[in-house]
């Protein structure tokens, strides 16, 4: 009976490839979470930065603005600047504006730092993606990846709604942004462990035939 022995090496390799695709999928959770997790809360916004009606709707509207309208533009960013760190700047951004998001003061304020949280999404979320796309080499690992990226991004609508009314009625508005802050804090000091060194795993072939070379035309 034959016995497959992993080199230490690679089973090293392969974990980190995991972990970099939890940290990149929670990131994207919480990127999907935050364009649904407003709706339930919207009434006490209302009542506390006075927000007119007409002004209301865009404490959703500039985030998702921002993020759909600087999208395409993350994506060629992470090319020019490099995959993680656009990463790690749009998710620095994303984290910092959801504190403040908690800390405004009028609807000025919160209106302003939300399009800046969407600024910072449009950052991440491409980046994130070509992380993956790069971490995990083309068949079922990349395929078994990208099905647990689009079910947990699709799962954080739902999520979002649900936690925003917890945590409104539980304590107040301000915390369906704070929940971001020690998430977002945890992701930045995984990434430069995790996307830093994920790559796939390649294997080097060397060949012993000889090299033939073509003699110039003439």
């Amino acid at each position: 009976m034959s016995e497959i022995v992993t080199h230490p090496a690679v089973g090293a390799e392969d974990r980190r490839r995991w972990l970099a695709l939890a940290v990149i999928v929670t990131a994207q959770f919480m990127v999907v979470l935050d364009i649904s997790i407003v709706n339930v809360a919207l009434p006490s916004i209302k009542t506390d930065l006075h927000f007119s009606q007409e002004s209301l709707q865009w404490v959703i509207t500039a985030y998702s603005i921002f993020f759909g309208g600087f999208l395409l533009l993350g994506g060629r960013l992470a090319d020019l600047f490099g995959r993680r760190r656009l990463f790690m700047t749009g998710l620095a951004l994303f984290t910092v504006s959801s504190l403040l998001d908690g800390l405004a003061w009028s609807e000025g304020s919160l209106i302003a730092f939300r399009g800046l949280q969407g600024l910072g999404a449009a950052m991440m979320s491409p980046a994130a993606l070509s992380i993956l796309t790069t971490t995990f080499e083309e068949g079922r690992d990349r395929n078994r990846a990208l099905g647990i990226w689009g079910a947990v991004a699709g799962s954080g609508g739902a999520v979002g709604v649900l936690l925003g009314g917890v945590l409104t009625s539980a304590f107040s508005w301000p915390w369906i942004f704070y929940v971001n802050v020690p998430v977002g804090v945890a992701v930045l000091v995984l990434s430069p462990c995790s996307c830093a060194r994920a790559a796939p795993i390649c294997r080097i072939v060397t060949s012993t035939s000889p090299v033939r070379r073509r003699s110039p035309p003439g």
